[in-house]
């Protein structure tokens, strides 16, 4: 190709079948290779600032790679979205990541002889766990290299789920033990990044298994291979349960922080409550005896008279009031409370 794309900032590993060793090689010899060997895993690693209006959107990496295709133009492409898509004899996936606590995209390419996996600087934080397990399991191809970093990719959310979940439970018991505003932020927070887990992986999912089952209902599909799709399959559904299950129990914090704040609202009101109930019939006694009828200005004259109805009556009346409280329940409430 004298298009000039070897000048493109662009940096090419070779990962060695099946000791999971690594080696850095050039854009020339990767197309080379591309062509000729007849079982290729490539890690393409592309600058995180470069942008979709520099040179990956004038070049695709796909083209830079002699792998030219119109339907792959999106490949290695930092705004393609999560697919899945099956092209005659090659499978392309944008898969999501969690890395760092934030969603990113590794782009794979594979075919019968060849995996060429797409990322974006270390943001997605695949690189060495798939050179791990290449290393540990040995696949026998590219369809099972494939699978392993599908099923990492899966790994990552599951950790990110299984972490959110462990800190929505110590605030939950936090709350119990001590209610304070910042818990709501930190409630919001990880809400919020429950919904990013689940807007990011399910439309994935749909599409994988889409591409997947088209795949499997075709009779010339190799056993090996259905028992890998199946349990990825399996794999997929146990980790959206657990983001669904980080999204239940998020619900459920908000509905006990809700459910804090209205019991020491109830709490005051039964206060307010006890004070009404003693001052109420004190300022019906007050408002009574400031009336300028006849009775009180032609019959209380003297001073005892005044004592005993004005404070007199207020005494029994406040001394009433609390014995009725005391027999309440609203006391009984307060008292167990404290």
């Amino acid at each position: 190709m004298g298009d000039g794309t070897s000048d493109e900032p662009m940096i090419v590993t070779m990962v060695s079948v099946p000791d999971g060793g690594t080696t850095t090689i050039s854009l020339p010899e990767a197309r080379r290779r591309l062509t000729t060997d007849p079982f290729l895993l490539l890690g393409v690693e592309l600058p995180e600032e470069e942008g979709p209006a520099e040179g990956l959107a004038e070049v695709p990496v796909v083209r830079r790679l002699g792998l030219d295709d119109e339907d792959l133009e999106w490949f290695g492409r930092p705004d393609a979205s999560a697919r899945a898509e099956f092209l005659g004899d090659t499978a392309a996936f944008a898969v999501p990541v969690v890395h760092q606590g934030r969603v990113a995209h590794v782009h794979a390419l594979a075919s019968e002889r060849f995996l060429v996996i797409t990322h974006w600087g270390r943001r997605a934080g695949l690189a060495r766990a798939v050179t791990a397990q290449v290393r540990r399991e040995r696949p026998h191809d590219t369809v099972a290299t494939l699978f392993l970093l599908l099923q990492e990719a899966l790994t990552t959310f599951r950790r990110a789920a299984v972490d959110a979940l462990l800190q929505v439970e110590e605030l939950e018991d936090d709350m119990f033990q001590r209610r304070r505003p910042e818990q709501v932020h930190r409630l919001s927070q990880l809400r919020r990044h429950s919904a990013v887990l689940h807007h990011a992986l399910l439309p994935y999912l749909q599409g994988v298994d889409e591409v997947i089952t088209r795949r499997m209902m075709s009779s010339d599909f190799p056993a090996e291979r259905q028992r890998l799709a199946q349990e990825f399959q399996r794999a997929a559904r146990l980790v959206l349960a657990d983001i669904e299950s980080l999204q239940e129990a998020t619900r459920r914090a908000f509905a006990s922080y809700g459910s804090l704040v209205a019991g020491e609202q109830n709490g005051v009101i039964n206060r307010l409550t006890i004070v009404s109930v003693i001052f109420l019939p004190l300022s019906f006694l007050t408002g009574f005896f400031g009336m300028n009828f006849e009775f009180l200005t032609n019959r209380l004259e003297t001073r005892d008279e005044f004592w005993l109805l004005a404070v007199g009556l207020q005494l029994v009346a406040v001394v009433g009031s609390l014995f009725l409280l005391h027999r309440s329940r609203i006391w009984r409430r307060l008292r167990d409370e404290e």
